[in-house]
């Protein structure tokens, strides 16, 4: 049972990290437009993303420091300034989507205005970050969000033809009236959103918060490769669920509510029930990641202490960077901007500043100051570096495809 529990880490990282508020809406939208000519993007995220936290957790383990501690040290503080605030940007726009996230869960839940909800959900988040063990949020956020296997099983209920979604996965083109530039539009968005930055920062954290060391290696890559690829497997389901229910029909999603309607359709209010607290402990847990790590990546950058492996007063600055973070959040959201339109921004940005945030795990995780023996092979460094290419056409692309496509319109 320890070593079960010990995976949730992995769990927690890749229920936020792919089936978050951005997931969610991205996935079941591109199901409903594509079908599933665009999963293929999500099985490259999950490679990626498992190559590259993998790196920030052997950095950790063997280390014993996070991963920007150890980019301001190792590539000077200019260069650490960049990736700080590159990746602190998308993070708290990250951050203000899954706010809204958990806003629009309990509107769903409620039929009360998710802008009545917000305060109190960014509240929730801060009471929880506050007052509860990372151990305990880990496992419990983690295994809740489990819930939306449900999606997976809604998918054999549909009754779909496997052979025509098996068709459609291996047809890399658009269909119908979509053009190449909206197809790539959303490939991009997909690939964001499967290697948001926080991700590794808050498992190389999380790595830290957990005590890890050399013997924990096994733990380490035991999260990595069940976590995440469990996470793509849910993205996946997502999508086909939308490609079973909504493209044959010509509806596009636009809603959380259209994403839960195919576990409805399945199961009934069973189902709804299922669905909403997985959607709930999703949101919440990338909530609580995004918060988390908008706190990590300002005090490890300064060199202030940090964690919720201290008691708060003694990370007191630490706390406070989340807090306003929080604060900025809900502002933005009662503005009356819609929560779904940022999230759909936020993963797109997020493949802005992908190439910043990995480019220095990579240097790092070669770097035997830090990993010892356990430095990068030939094969992690030749696959890495055509991902840090991929990324870099992703970031240089995404703004003239937002442009072209108006957003994906």
């Amino acid at each position: 049972m320890k070593k079960l529990l010990g995976v949730t880490l992995g769990i927690l990282t890749a229920i936020g990290g792919f089936v978050d508020i951005g997931d969610l809406v991205t996935n079941a939208l591109v199901g409903a437009r594509f079908g599933m000519h665009l999963a293929w993007i999500v099985l490259v995220g999950v490679i990626g993303i498992c190559l590259y936290a993998e790196m920030s957790g052997r950095v950790v383990a063997m280390s014993g420091r996070p991963v920007f501690d150890l980019i301001r040290e190792r590539l000077g503080p200019r260069t650490g300034l960049l990736a700080l605030v590159a990746s602190f940007l998308v993070t708290l726009l990250t951050l203000i989507a899954e706010i809204g996230g958990v806003a629009l869960a309990f509107e769903l839940a409620s039929g009360v205005s998710y802008l009545l909800w917000m305060p109190l959900a960014a509240l929730a988040v801060w009471l929880v970050i506050w007052r509860v063990k990372f151990s305990r949020l880990e496992q419990a956020f983690g295994l809740l969000g489990l819930l939306l296997i449900v999606f997976a099983v809604a998918l054999f209920k549909l009754g779909p033809d496997w052979g025509q979604l098996l068709h459609q996965a291996t047809q890399l083109h658009p269909i119908g009236h979509e053009g190449w530039a909206t197809y790539a539009y959303y490939g991009i968005a997909l690939f964001g959103a499967a290697m948001t930055p926080y991700e590794v920062f808050f498992f190389s954290s999380g790595g830290v918060e957990e005590k890890w060391t050399r013997r924990d290696l096994g733990t380490e890559r035991t999260n990595v490769f069940i976590g995440f690829p469990l996470g793509g497997l849910l993205s996946l389901s997502i999508m086909g669920c939308a490609a079973v229910l909504f493209l044959p029909a010509g509806i596009q999603v636009g809603t959380l509510g259209q994403v839960a309607l195919p576990v409805v359709v399945a199961f009934g209010k069973i189902g709804l029930a299922v669905v909403l607290i997985g959607m709930f402990a999703a949101t919440f847990g990338a909530a609580l990641e995004t918060a988390l790590s908008c706190g990590y990546t300002i005090a490890q950058y300064r060199g202030w202490q940090w964690g919720k492996f201290v008691r708060p007063r003694e990370a007191s600055r630490f706390h406070v960077v989340i807090i306003v973070c929080l604060v900025l959040a809900v502002l933005t959201l009662l503005t009356a901007v819609d929560p779904v339109k940022v999230t759909e921004y936020s993963v797109v940005f997020a493949a802005m500043a992908l190439p910043l945030t990995y480019l220095p795990i990579l240097i790092v995780a070669n770097d035997p100051d830090y990993v010892g023996r356990e430095t990068n092979g030939p094969v992690r460094n030749a696959v890495g570096l055509f991902y840090l290419a991929l990324l870099t056409i992703a970031s240089v692309a995404a703004i003239p495809l937002m442009i072209i496509t108006k957003a994906g319109a």
